[in-house]
């Protein structure tokens, strides 16, 4: 055991540590004047934040899914179900901290379904519509 005094936010402290293995030396240790032990505690682990209750699976007609890519505000709509979209083609308006993001077709093919409306809050990862 070898024993070292610590200065920590300017209070001293004399610990003892043993050495697993390596160069022994053989130096004397020198006596310290100790200070009171204190027993140190470990602060408590924060709990672990409730993971969020999965939304009901949204029927996906056989198609595209398009994702939110962050959470946000809907917007603005720029389709209907049933057009014609491009591949690259703005779908929506996302609003996410405070920006506007267009949010686009990710495949060709007509709008089956919408699963959003204007002012919807969303999620990352939530199904906002689906090409076919």
């Amino acid at each position: 055991m070898k024993k070292f005094k610590i200065k920590v936010d300017g209070k001293t402290y004399e610990v003892e540590v043993e050495e697993i293995g390596g160069v022994t030396s053989s130096v004397a240790p020198t006596p310290v004047a100790s200070a009171p032990a204190k027993k140190l505690v470990a602060a408590p682990s924060p709990k672990p934040a409730p993971s969020p209750k999965p939304k009901a699976p949204t029927s996906s007609v056989g198609g595209e899914e398009v994702n939110a890519p962050m959470p946000g505000k809907i917007l603005q709509l720029k389709v209907k179900e049933g057009d014609t979209v491009s591949e690259g083609d703005t779908l929506l308006i996302l609003e996410a901290m405070k920006m506007e993001n267009e949010i686009i077709a990710n495949a060709s093919g007509s709008i089956k379904k919408i699963n959003v409306a204007v002012n919807d809050m969303v999620d990352t990862g939530d199904a906002l519509l689906v090409i076919g």
